[in-house]
């Protein structure tokens, strides 16, 4: 007989989220983890950065408090005391994570897993065996050729985490979600910031029309970035880095944070001996999120896709409910939000503009409710926009949102998005005032031909 129901390699979100589902519907739970259960997002990710992001945003009201009459000034940041701050954060939730672990009887092994059979994974001197074996090894932060991460002059985000100070300058390798979140948090603690980026324009992903207006306010904000522009080389100096981009520009700063994005962390774990199918690293599922061999599933940032805690989450339940014979729906990876909590932020679902005019072509109608004309961005301080993007007569293809705090708006979004709503579904819907969810009915009550506070 096996161990365990259900083993996991990996206590990241993918990970513990289908083992907590997985005890809760009466399951016996194997957890493998190397490191501490909470995985990435919670001790090196998600988390501690968002904490950084609040200590940022707290430094730009005491910077503007003047602007709304009240007198205070920035003396400084103290770097102990975020690093305190942050850290006191991420340990709360560790700890209550960890007890939410035992109350469900899982069984944490702590170690290097490695999988060393169908359904067992090897830890040390000791083989653990599951019915069922959920693989969540989550991922890693990737670097270029010819660039050696040494932790100290050039960085990745786990060691800008951990910065005892505040840099006087940084050049940031990468203008995706995480090199702009970084770029923002340091420009806010009042670092000199400049953003290398090799696609045409920062978020790339996302809407253009976002792009713009994050391009916009981070000029405005005195970070600098150079878009369409690819890294050749780095060298020491004296008191710091020498970035070289194609075509002979130098960029000179006292560190280089390294945001190229993340890979899946799969080698030396046993997974290409014992037969599972996969792609540059990345573990290949089905819909089900089944591999190749049976009673054998993988989950999260080692799944093609979108590398996010949220959808590590759903994709652990959807694992877990489906072992335990639920017959779950499975995890529509269209629906996911996206969210790039800089200053202003960026939040989406659905399709971009492009996206959808690639698709249905001149199908496509696009509506944009300009954040000025919403009374609680107004008090905020904050600009930017909603912009509806749906089919002539159609549901709504895609929500994409810019604007100080606008990530809290994304789960209305979501549903609007994933119920396949028309504007008619949703003009109706009452929004309290004042807050910014009225921005989103605002776009479709003009989408639906009859705008309140915005221009026919």
């Amino acid at each position: 007989m096996a161990d365990f129901d259900v083993l996991v390699l990996g206590a990241g979100s993918g990970g513990y989220a289908c083992a907590l589902r997985a005890a809760q519907l009466g399951l016996s739970v194997g957890l493998v983890e190397r490191d501490r259960v909470g995985g990435t997002c919670l001790h090196v990710g998600c988390i501690p950065t968002k904490a950084l992001l609040h200590a940022a945003e707290v430094a730009d009201s005491a910077r503007e408090a003047a602007k709304v009459g009240v007198r205070a000034s920035l003396e400084g940041v103290d770097m102990e005391a975020v690093n305190a701050y942050k850290d006191g954060v991420v340990g709360r939730l560790f700890k209550g994570l960890t007890g939410l672990v035992k109350s469900r009887g899982i069984t944490v092994i702590e170690g290097e897993g490695r999988m060393t059979g169908p359904h067992e994974v090897t830890v040390g001197d000791r083989a653990w065996t599951g019915e069922h074996l959920v693989l969540a090894s989550g991922s890693f932060s990737r670097t270029l050729p010819g660039l050696d991460i040494d932790g100290e002059r050039v960085l990745t985000s786990d060691h800008a985490l951990a910065l005892d100070r505040v840099p006087a300058s940084v050049i940031v390798l990468g203008g995706g979600v995480i090199g702009c979140e970084f770029a923002s948090v340091w420009r806010s603690f009042g670092a000199e910031v400049t953003i290398v980026e090799a696609l045409p324009r920062l978020v790339p992903g996302e809407d253009e029309a976002c792009s713009k207006v994050l391009e916009r306010t981070f000029r405005k904000r005195g970070i600098a970035f150079h878009t369409g522009t690819r890294f050749a080389s780095v060298e020491a100096t004296e008191s710091g880095v020498a970035v070289t981009v194609e075509g002979g520009a130098v960029h000179e700063a006292e560190l280089l944070l390294v945001a190229v994005g993340r890979g899946p962390r799969s080698e030396g774990l046993g997974y290409d001996e014992q037969g599972v199918a996969m792609d540059r690293g990345f573990v290949l599922t089905d819909d089900r999120l089944r591999t190749n061999l049976p009673g054998v599933f993988a989950v999260g940032d080692l799944v093609p896709g979108l590398q996010l805690a949220h959808r590590g989450f759903q994709h652990g339940i959807f694992v877990a409910e489906e072992i335990a014979g639920r017959q779950p729906r499975p995890v529509d990876e269209t629906t996911i939000p996206r969210v790039t909590y800089s200053h202003p932020e960026v939040a989406s679902v659905g399709l971009t503009e492009a996206q959808a005019r690639e698709v249905h072509g001149e199908a496509v109608t696009t509506v944009t409710y300009d954040l000025g004309g919403n009374g609680k961005s107004q008090i905020l301080g904050t600009q930017g926009f909603v912009k509806l993007v749906a089919l002539t007569d159609g549901p709504v293809l895609g929500v994409h949102l810019v604007g100080d705090r606008v990530g809290e708006l994304i789960g209305e979004a979501q549903l609007i998005y994933g119920w396949e709503a028309h504007a008619d579904d949703v003009a109706p819907l009452v929004h309290a005032h004042p807050t910014q969810h009225e921005a989103l009915g605002e776009a479709h009550l003009a989408l639906a031909g009859k705008p309140l506070h915005a221009h026919s």
